[in-house]
């Protein structure tokens, strides 16, 4: 079982428009001409022989959060393979009832990206929503790290992981992209589990696999941030870096059935 816990697709009339945005957010290039869908992830999935596939969701709206979360649950429907996360917007009017509507759904967790949502991680506003997942027992993810920004800095997320214990918190792209290192020194005595996403062509083979090692593989889950980085890509330089088939079990697909109860 291989699943790949960090993916992003969009409908098909803005995926091009979608796609096109996050290489800009990043000054990235996206690698290869993509489409952002739900076929063209399934059929990447099919390439790299990954049997499932977490689809995050992002608002940038107040208006738009209900739709995306509608749209994120309709698709995982459809296609069983894929299971998705809901979002939530800072602004928008009742945030609790959207998390209600997340949970009837039923989507696997929540997904926040501070940084292009413009808002801090651990705003206190966000504090009941934290709480009302802890209950519900579904997972928060949050895109970790950006030198360009405060917004999502890992000193944020551990404020969330000391303030709310009984809350799966993970942070994505090894707990703080663009600041690896400085990330496992804040979060290394927090329960926050990271993932592997939009990091190794970062961080070099060796020291991808020093912090798999550091963090422990019981906190690590396989991710390729789709479209950014092709998942056979990701899964082959995974799969290169000596770890032992036990730990490959857990980050391949333990973890994450753990972590969204799959």
């Amino acid at each position: 079982m291989i699943i790949d816990c960090h993916t992003h697709i969009y409908p098909q009339k803005i995926a091009d428009k979608a796609v096109k945005y996050i290489g800009e957010f990043y000054t990235l290039s996206m690698h290869r001409d993509c489409s952002g869908t739900a076929e063209e992830l399934l059929s990447e999935m099919d390439s790299a022989g990954i049997d499932r596939a977490a689809i995050l969701a992002v608002s940038q709206a107040p208006d738009q959060t209900h739709k995306i979360n509608e749209f994120a649950a309709a698709t995982a429907a459809a296609h069983p393979r894929l299971f998705g996360l809901g979002t939530i917007h800072i602004e928008q009017q009742d945030i609790l009832a959207e998390v209600e509507h997340i949970k009837s759904l039923g989507l696997n967790g929540l997904k926040l990206h501070p940084d292009m949502q413009k808002f801090n991680a651990d705003d206190e506003r966000l504090f009941p929503v934290f709480d009302l997942l802890s209950q519900y027992k579904l997972p928060l993810m949050l895109h970790a790290g950006d030198f360009r920004f405060g917004y999502s800095h890992p000193d944020r997320i551990k404020n969330i992981c000391d303030n709310f214990p009984r809350l799966t918190v993970v942070a994505a792209h090894f707990g703080g992209w663009s600041m690896f290192d400085l990330a496992f020194e804040v979060l290394e005595n927090t329960n926050a589990v990271v993932d592997t996403s939009s990091s190794f062509a970062f961080l070099g083979k060796r020291r991808s696999l020093e912090l798999i090692r550091l963090y422990g593989t019981d906190r690590v889950m396989f991710g390729s941030d789709y479209p950014m980085w092709k998942p056979g890509d990701e899964l082959t330089t995974l799969l290169s870096l000596g770890l032992s088939d036990t730990e490959l079990e857990r980050i391949l697909h333990l973890n994450a059935e753990r972590v969204f109860n799959l």
